[in-house]
C-alpha cells in the first residue's frame, strides 16, 4: 500500500524492514491524547531499547490531509526519534484493520505481525518491551 514518509517520499508498506530485528508500528494522530502519551513514554526509553534489541519504531500518523502539515512540527517539538509515515487516506490503516487509535503492532524479524494492542494505559510500554526482548532473542511470543 503506497503511503508517504514525513518528507513526502512514497514508500511501500511491504518494504518496511529492520534487518531481521523487531519493529513496532504505531498508528497515532496529533489529536489523540493516548497516542501521544504512548509514543512519549516509548520515546523516553527508546535509545535504551534500540541498544539492547535493535528494535525500530515506525509511527504512522492517521491525521487527514487538512492536519498533515502539523505532523512534522508536532514530532519535532517532542524530539521523537521515530520513522514517521503519513497515512492521510487511511490505506495502510485499512489494510491492517485498524479502527481505533492508538493501535500498536509488533512485527518480528521475518516481518510477521506477532502481537497487537489497541488503546493505551500507562505502563503498557513495559509489556511491549518485554515482548520486544523475547523477539530479539529469537523466542516466540505466541
Amino acid at each position: 500500500f503506497p503511503s508517504h514518509d514525513i518528507g513526502g517520499e512514497s514508500f511501500n508498506t511491504s518494504t518496511l524492514s529492520n534487518d531481521g530485528k523487531p519493529m513496532i508500528i504505531s498508528f497515532w494522530a496529533t489529536w489523540c491524547k493516548p497516542c501521544v502519551q504512548e509514543l512519549t513514554a516509548i520515546s523516553e526509553q527508546y535509545e535504551e531499547w534500540q541498544k539492547e534489541t535493535g528494535v525500530k519504531v515506525i509511527a504512522v500518523s492517521t491525521d487527514d490531509s487538512r492536519n498533515m502539515a502539523r505532523v512534522q512540527p508536532f514530532v519535532n517539538s517532542r524530539s521523537w526519534d521515530y520513522e514517521i509515515y503519513l497515512d492521510p487516506n487511511g490505506d495502510f490503516k485499512r489494510a491492517l484493520n485498524v479502527n481505533n487509535i492508538p493501535h500498536t503492532f509488533l512485527v518480528n524479524g521475518k516481518g510477521e505481525i506477532v502481537w497487537q494492542h489497541n488503546s493505551y494505559t500507562p505502563g503498557d510500554e513495559e509489556e511491549l518491551y518485554e515482548l520486544v526482548k523475547k523477539l530479539a532473542k529469537g523466542e516466540s511470543i505466541k
